[in-house]
């Protein structure tokens, strides 16, 4: 998908032969490259362009199916020929294979990354950095999946190293497992039986997929990204190598056959597979079935097997360099848009990976190799450690140097942001305790007006000062390197649900005991209200029930996801599961939040056209039926740039990074239609604009905040901050009941 990376490092040559143990090693298996180079053309070609082929990212299983089946072919050759396995040696060619390329690319990244990127992007991507270089990415990776796949900020670099940590922690853990496994069988026979190890496999496996499979339903970015949740591909392409004895009996026909099968499926799972697909889970047995049947078929090595197309030599040659074609690639897509300052068109994309493809045929030749083929090295698995570790730990330093010399984002000016609600809101909590919140009498309703029209003034006053300032301050907050993750629980606490999502998660706040419902309904521009809405129910003592979904309009309205490729029919499920959920708990007042972005990509909506009014008072009317009061909440402005890394570009003239108060950046003919239609559907429309613009411009920071953690989402800091103004304009959009 457009956010969902995928990508393994090959490992080594594999096993063939036509007899002897299991594990014996009899020759380069020229079918396994060519299987590393189909892998690696496919999560290339998926990265460059998505819609070239849709399921590509499935090259990661095949690579993952591959590594099982080597790694677990030369432990079984040692096991046998040696009667145990020499931990310390195996580390050794692993680290002579992997860490030279890898801290090449790590630290080449960290340079180019500094160079090209703003620089508030750069402290999270030194934690990235560091995670990969010690191959815990995919880790790291997981704990954030909540934005992964809500594209609320740009890539990073080094994604593409959660493949790498899956297998350097199998690498890590898979020669003690099968160690302890051949201890069943040293103490009863002078030769190696497969039962045991064929039995602890099919454990692995079967514990695993299972994991997989529950996860992916719940947890999405955890089965996508962990070991246990992928063990299991590994696994099966060690049940592969142990079964070689057998295989190599298969007859020519059979073994043709198996492989050309298996390639077709794994060519059918790149084709028809989308970034919609939940993922792993059950899809990901096409291409883990699909390799490991090619991987079988080409044991007994058929004239006419898929080792006819496997091993042509342009395969050969890409096999060869998969591993560092991987590691190169994601990085110089990621990046290229910063140099050309746009986002790379067909052509571009295709010189992009002509560019990662002459990187790594380089470092292939010249930095993998003569470590990995170095005889001194691999007669010393002490040094070969050492130098892999040393190299590692130079990567590392390096990271850490380049973070370290850049200049603090910090400007020269003082000022501070000053609470509100002494007068306004105050009022405002006066009037509502005073009165039944049934019903306010005309009186009440006027005063309750003028009280939240006094929140509004203040925060007008403190708009208008802002749009001037000469220097971002010495005290803003949040600093300008951590407000792309200045946002609230739902986004990181699985409440915010993604793509494929088609159900709503029980994510309840506020007061949870309380009697009366609150709902706050709607994509991420909902949930970018989150801090003040929290506030206002608790203060109430009543239940926020949050129901958002990433790209997903609160609105009768059939949507095309340019992220998914197809139309957003989770979305359209996704809406019915909520409105099911509204139904059964008859809040008091529903919310509504939505981005007025969809007409910016090619998602076949017209903002503000017939379709979108009509889509909106619909689902006011459905629920309002419910008995609940509604509220829509109006646009931001939306700026035309990342706001932390304009202000961090402009530390002394921020305003610079101010937004004119018109099209595009805001709508106000559209606005003044869309609060007609809302008024006429029977609900309340709360219009922020005041919170930002003044006099025709807009302020992306106001007083010591940064009002935006991006292009176009309230950072929690402002939106907490502006909690009177929203708790003023609830009450009176709701008469009291909020």
């Amino acid at each position: 998908r457009g956010e969902r990376l995928h990508g393994s490092g090959a490992g080594t040559a594999a096993a063939s032969g036509t007899g002897g143990p299991p594990g014996a090693r009899q020759g380069r298996r020229r079918d396994v490259e060519g299987l590393r180079a189909v892998a690696v053309a496919a999560v290339v070609i998926y990265h460059a362009r998505p819609s070239a082929l849709p399921g590509g990212y499935v090259g990661v299983d095949v690579f993952f199916v591959v590594s099982g089946f080597v790694i677990t072919s030369m432990l079984l050759g040692e096991l046998e020929s040696e009667g145990a396995i020499s931990a310390r040696r195996f580390y050794a060619a692993r680290a002579r294979r992997l860490l030279p390329s890898a801290a090449v690319v790590v630290a080449a990244t960290a340079i180019a990354s500094a160079l090209l990127l703003a620089p508030t992007r750069l402290p999270g991507l030194t934690r990235d950095a560091l995670a990969s270089t010690f191959f815990v990415a995919n880790y790291r990776f997981a704990l954030e999946a909540s934005n992964y796949l809500t594209a609320s900020g740009p890539l990073s670099p080094y994604q593409h190293f959660w493949s790498l940590g899956v297998e350097e922690q199998f690498y890590l853990l898979w020669p003690l497992l099968l160690a302890g496994g051949s201890l069943a069988w040293t103490r009863s026979r002078p030769r190696p039986s497969t039962l045991v190890l064929a039995v602890m496999m099919a454990i692995v496996a079967a514990a695993s997929f299972a994991l997989c499979w529950h996860l992916t339903a719940a947890d999405e970015p955890w089965a996508f990204y962990s070991l246990p949740t992928r063990a299991f591909e590994l696994a099966g392409g060690g049940l592969v190598a142990l079964s070689v004895p057998a295989l190599r009996r298969l007859g020519p026909a059979v073994a043709a056959a198996s492989g050309w099968a298996g390639l077709g499926l794994v060519a059918a799972a790149c084709v028809e597979l989308r970034a919609s697909t939940p993922f792993p889970g059950a899809a990901a047995l096409a291409p883990v079935l699909g390799t490991a049947a090619v991987l079988a078929g080409g044991c007994s090595a058929p004239a006419l097997g898929a080792g006819v197309l496997l091993e042509r030599r342009p395969l050969q040659w890409l096999g060869a360099v998969s591993y560092t074609l991987y590691l190169w690639h994601w990085p110089v897509l990621v990046l290229a848009p910063s140099l050309v300052h746009h986002p790379l068109d067909g052509t571009q994309a295709v010189l992009a990976v002509a560019v990662a493809l002459a990187l790594a045929a380089a470092t292939t030749v010249l930095v993998e190799r003569p470590v990995r083929l170095s005889r001194w090295l691999a007669a010393r698995p002490g040094s070969s450690l050492l130098v892999g570790s040393s190299l590692i730990l130079g990567a590392g330093s390096l990271v850490v140097l380049v973070a370290s010399s850049m200049p603090p984002l910090v400007g020269s000016g003082t000022v501070h942001a000053s609470a509100l609600g002494t007068s306004g809101s105050g009022a405002v909590g006066a009037l509502v305790a005073s009165s039944p919140q049934s019903r306010l009498a005309p009186r009440r309703l006027a005063a309750l007006d003028e009280a939240a029209s006094a929140v509004d003034a203040e925060v007008a006053a403190t708009v208008e000062r802002s749009l001037h300032a000469t220097a971002v301050p010495t005290n803003v907050t949040p600093p300008l390197a951590e407000a792309s993750a200045d946002e609230p629980a739902p986004f990181y606490d699985g409440c915010f649900d993604g793509f494929t999502d088609t159900t709503v998660h029980p994510c309840l706040y506020g007061d949870s005991g309380g009697t009366h419902s609150v709902v706050l309904f709607g994509d991420s521009h909902a949930l970018m209200w989150f801090p003040a809405l929290d506030a206002v129910a608790t203060a109430h003592h009543d239940q926020l029930v949050a129901l958002a979904k990433a790209t997903c309009p609160p609105l009768d309205l059939e949507i095309f996801s340019p992220d998914l490729n197809e139309w957003y029919t989770a979305c359209d499920s996704w809406r019915a599961a909520a409105l099911a959920r509204i139904e059964a708990l008859h809040p008091a007042v529903v919310v509504l939040g939505f981005s007025r972005e969809y007409g910016v990509g090619n998602d076949h909506v017209l903002v503000y056209g017939s379709a979108w009014m009509r889509g909106l008072a619909e689902m006011i009317e459905q629920l309002r039926a419910t008995g609940a009061k509604v509220v829509v909440i109006g646009p931001v402005p939306y700026p035309p740039f990342i706001v932390p890394d304009c202000l961090a570009a402009h530390l002394e003239d921020p305003e610079v990074c101010t937004v004119p108060n018109k099209a595009p950046w805001y709508n106000t003919d559209g606005v003044t239609a869309e609060r007609a239609v809302v008024l006429a559907a029977g609900a309340s429309y709360i219009d922020v604009d005041s919170w930002f613009c003044s006099a025709g411009t807009c302020a992306t920071m106001v007083a010591n905040m940064v009002a935006y953690r991006d292009d176009n989402h309230v950072s929690m800091t402002y939106a907490r901050w502006l909690t009177p103004a929203m708790a003023a304009q609830l009450e009176l959009a709701t008469g009291g009941t909020l």
